[in-house]
Parts: structure tokens; C-alpha cells; sequence
């Protein structure tokens, strides 16, 4: 079948996703990749299922990745040869049963995006937007480089898939705001890196005064290829519970572009009948770096840009999201929440969660200490299905970790904190200790 998708706008300006384009030209609205739905619905529910499971993690490339297993979906008009893929997808669902246990739910999920090739789900988006990058080069070589402003994690996705496609990258990042592990990863794979004193939103600045040159193509979310990529991870959750759609999924919101992707994946199963309902969404902030939020508490009437506070869940300390339109228009149809975490709170999750198995990084630790508190509140019952979006892996932040557990003289350790014995290397003092912590 002929398959075919397109930017447009709110009010119906067409555009290629060959055309090196972020905003309408008449109304400057941020553009939306759409399908042919036509098309799409010629095909069964039951045979995009079929399709989907027989091409699910197998070895046909580029068809194995739990993104491009849903080209059609995604973005039918790459040519296969221009696909820059890493087998990202295919991530992980935790089942957290003993968590789950201690705070009330039965039927608790973690999908561990951070299980991907540069530790987190950008890596979904980013595939989709550097294989359109390829394309267009194939065609006309008019662009010289990629680019983004990030706090961490994009640019690392962005280098990693721009340098296996043999494209220079430029990175932008806020000078002393990424771990050193994010910090390590474009660099380690040739990115032009450039630390600024500013914040993201600093960065976001300059990042789309140089996207206003068509040789530069921007790769923020901003560029809704990257949602496409992103949307996946609906389809991959659904499909990893044989085609159920959960009651409930949070998960942590900065620049939201990943609340407006969740939903558009679960939109166009609906209307394309693989699933007959919608899950609820709740967004989780951090309470330093909370303008959805804000939002949220006026019924979404008011939006105002703020300047984020140093969060530990840096990346999302972001005050001016980019897609807060989009997120607010998800969030409305999924009956949607916002809540936030202070960094106690956050902290206090994540180490909660670690000592049943998991090892989460402090943005994962927000969506789960709003889990928390709607368990509480008794938003979630007990016998609902509950999925928690893990973005990253915890190993991108182990100053994160160790600071937790690295008990300060003269102030109470957090909750779960969990320091070493230090002690002399004789046999009789070493069991004494053993048989200590195991009778308590």
C-alpha cells in the first residue's frame, strides 16, 4: 500500500517531512506529523497486530526495532537504506511486585526505557529524526550538521545516531548541569560540545536562533519526527501485554514532548481499533521546576514560562517546555493529572524502589513519588494496572546515588539510606555484624 505522512499544522498547512521546517509558515504553530488514515484503516486491526508480533525484536533490518517494527506508523516515507536504527525499543516491563506490594497495587509495571543504546528513551525519537536527516542529505546534501540543546540525555541519543550515520553534531548544554556520564557520551562520540552558562532554556535559545538556518537541522522535540519515534513506546506497552491497555501511566514531564507522544501513540491505536479504550495519564514534575503543573492548578487556563530551580531530576529542569500545548492538549483527552515531587520526595522514591530490585534515576524517582500520592489519595486502586515510565537508567547518575547514601555528620540520614561497614579484617567481628543486620 501506499503509505504516506506529512507535517501539518492546527489549521491544515501541508508540508514534506523532506522540508527542513519546525513552524508554519502562515500561523508560526508548531507542526504535527500526520497519516493517511485512509490508508492505515485498510488494514485490519487484527492484521497490524499480526504484523507488529511477527516483526517484533527479530533480525530483519530495520524491521526488529521495537520503533521501525511500526514504520508505517511512523514514518512510511524513509527509505530503508536511509534508516539509522540501533534496535532501540524493546525495553523492558519491570513487573514491580514486591514494590508494588508494600504501597498497595497489585499489578505494577516500570517500563525501562533507560534498557537502550545511549540509556534512555530518546533513543526512539532520535531514530527517526537522524534517518529523515539521512534521507534528506541523500537527496540534496544541503545540511552540514544536527544539532540540539539538551540536559543530557538528548544529546547524548543525538550524537550516538548522528556519528553511526557519519553526520557532524553540534550539542549545546548548560555549563555544570549534566552528570559526567552524560556529559562523556557526545564527546566520546565526536560531537562538537559546547557548555554554556545558561540553563536549558538558555540553551533552547540559541539552539532555534541557529535552527533559523536551513543548513543546521534542529533535532529538540520541537521537530515532531521525534515525537513520532517517541509514540512507540504506547504501542510497545499494549503490545507487551497482548494488546491490554493499561488503567494508569505516569511519567515525568519537562519539555513535555514525551507527554504529547505517549498520547499520540495510544490516539492512533484507537482510531485505528487495536485497542477499544484509553489509559489515564498522570504527569509528574519536579516541584522546583514545575510550570505544567502551575497550569494544572488553574485547569490548564493560564500557562506562564518560569525560571527552573536546581533540581536533582535534571532533566527535566526545564521552566519554558516547548510542547506545553501539546501536553495540555493530551492531557485533556486522557482525563489527565499533573502532580509534583519535592526533592525529598523524589529522592526518597527512587531509593525506595531500588531495594526491590530497580536502580532508578532521579527523574523516574518523580513519576514514582506521584505514584505514591495518588495511591494515597486513592486516585489508583489497588487491583488497577499501573505503568511508571523508568526514561533513563540509573548509571547516568551515580553522584545522584552515592549523595543519598553517603550519610552527612550532624544531619539525619534520608529514609533509606544504606551505608557499608567498615571493619577489621578478623572473622568473629565480621559474623557479629552479619547476625546484627539480619535479626533486626
Amino acid at each position: 500500500m501506499n503509505y504516506n505522512a506529512w507535517f501539518e499544522c492546527e489549521n491544515g498547512c501541508k508540508y514534506p517531512l523532506t522540508e527542513i521546517i519546525y513552524r508554519c509558515k502562515n500561523c508560526n504553530g508548531l507542526l504535527q506529523v500526520k497519516h493517511d488514515m485512509d490508508v492505515l484503516k485498510q488494514r485490519s486491526a487484527e492484521d497490524w497486530k499480526c504484523l507488529f508480533e511477527k516483526r517484533y525484536m527479530r533480525t530483519q533490518y530495520p524491521y526488529g526495532s521495537g520503533v521501525w517494527g511500526k514504520k508505517e506508523l511512523v514514518c512510511p516515507t524513509v527509505e530503508d537504506n536511509n534508516i539509522i536504527s540501533m534496535y532501540e525499543g524493546g525495553t523492558n516491563l519491570f513487573w514491580a511486585e514486591r514494590f508494588g506490594s508494600q504501597l498497595g497495587v497489585s499489578d505494577l509495571w516500570i517500563k525501562q526505557c533507560g534498557n537502550s543504546h545511549t540509556g534512555s528513551f530518546k533513543d526512539l525519537g532520535m531514530t527517526v529524526l537522524v534517518s529523515m536527516v539521512n534521507q534528506i542529505i541523500s537527496e540534496s546534501g544541503n545540511i552540514r550538521a544536527v544539532m540540539c540543546a539538551s540536559t543530557g540525555d538528548t544529546s547524548a541519543s543525538l550524537a550516538a545516531y548522528a556519528s553511526a550515520a557519519g553526520i557532524p553534531a553540534i550539542i549545546l548544554l548548560p555549563k555544570e548541569k549534566v552528570t559526567r556520564e552524560q556529559l562523556i557520551q557526545p564527546i566520546a562520540n565526536g560531537a562538537l560540545t559546547l557548555s554554556l552558562e545558561t540553563d536549558f532554556d538558555g540553551c533552547m535559545a540559541i539552539v532555534q536562533e541557529l535552527a533559523a538556518r536551513k543548513d543546521f537541522y534542529l533535532a529538540n522535540s520541537i521537530n515532531s519526527l521525534r515525537i513520532e519515534g517517541q509514540k512507540t513506546i504506547s504501542i510497545e506497552i499494549v503490545q507487551q501485554f497482548d494488546w491490554e491497555v493499561p488503567d494508569w501511566v505516569i511519567i515525568p514531564g519537562g519539555n513535555l514532548g514525551n507527554v504529547s507522544a505517549l498520547g499520540l501513540g495510544f490516539l492512533l491505536m484507537l482510531e485505528l481499533g487495536i485497542i477499544d479504550k484509553l489509559p489515564r495519564i498522570a504527569c509528574a514534575q519536579a516541584q522546583r521546576a514545575n510550570p505544567l503543573y502551575r497550569s494544572y492548578q488553574t485547569g490548564f487556563t493560564e500557562f506562564k514560562a518560569i525560571t527552573a530551580q536546581s533540581t536533582q531530576a535534571t532533566a527535566i529542569q526545564i521552566g519554558n517546555p516547548v510542547s506545553i500545548h501539546r501536553a495540555v492538549r493530551v492531557l485533556k483527552q486522557f482525563d489527565g493529572i499533573v502532580d509534583q515531587a519535592s526533592e525529598e520526595e523524589l529522592a526518597d522514591a527512587a531509593a525506595r524502589a531500588d531495594r526491590t530490585g530497580l536502580f532508578n534515576c532521579p527523574h523516574t524517582g518523580v513519576a514514582l513519588a506521584v505514584l505514591i500520592k495518588m495511591i494515597e489519595r486513592k486516585q489508583i486502586q489497588k487491583d488497577d494496572r499501573v505503568i511508571v515510565i523508568s526514561t533513563a537508567t540509573g548509571l547516568k547518575f551515580p553522584e545522584f546515588k552515592v549523595a543519598y547514601h553517603n550519610v552527612v555528620r550532624d544531619q539525619p540520614p534520608p529514609r533509606y539510606h544504606n551505608t557499608p561497614l567498615e571493619l577489621e579484617a578478623e572473622y568473629d567481628n565480621v559474623l557479629k555484624n552479619i547476625d546484627k543486620h539480619l535479626s533486626v
